[in-house]
């Protein structure tokens, strides 16, 4: 089981929504689906560093929260916390428990 206490950031989730465009088409935009508690731990961080002298990060992340809440949550959908973007890149269900999703994700920096 998971401790409700270690539950404690409000995270949006993003996902693409059918909406209908101005000339009658059916187009498709990210809007929030919902808020879910979860817990973000910091798993890795690396800097690369470009030709231009550009410096890129790639930060990940494991989002942590209970099945109910993240069942229909799918690759195709981001994560919003704090004003920044993760993007998820899979989802685990540990041991196949139905308990807790273990989400692993990138931040995104623009």
């Amino acid at each position: 089981m998971i401790n409700s206490g270690n539950l404690r950031h409000k995270i949006d989730v993003y996902g693409k929504v059918i909406t209908e465009n101005e000339l009658g088409e059916t187009d498709y935009t990210y809007n929030k689906i919902k808020t879910i508690w979860a817990s973000i731990i910091p798993q890795t961080g690396a800097l690369q560093k470009q030709q231009t002298e550009n410096i890129l990060t790639n930060i990940t992340h494991k989002v942590i929260t209970r099945y109910n809440s993240g069942k229909e949550i799918t690759t195709d959908m981001y994560f919003m916390f704090q004003g920044k973007r993760f993007d998820i890149k899979f989802i685990l269900n540990p041991y196949f428990k139905n308990e807790t999703l273990e989400i692993f994700v990138t931040e995104v920096i623009e």
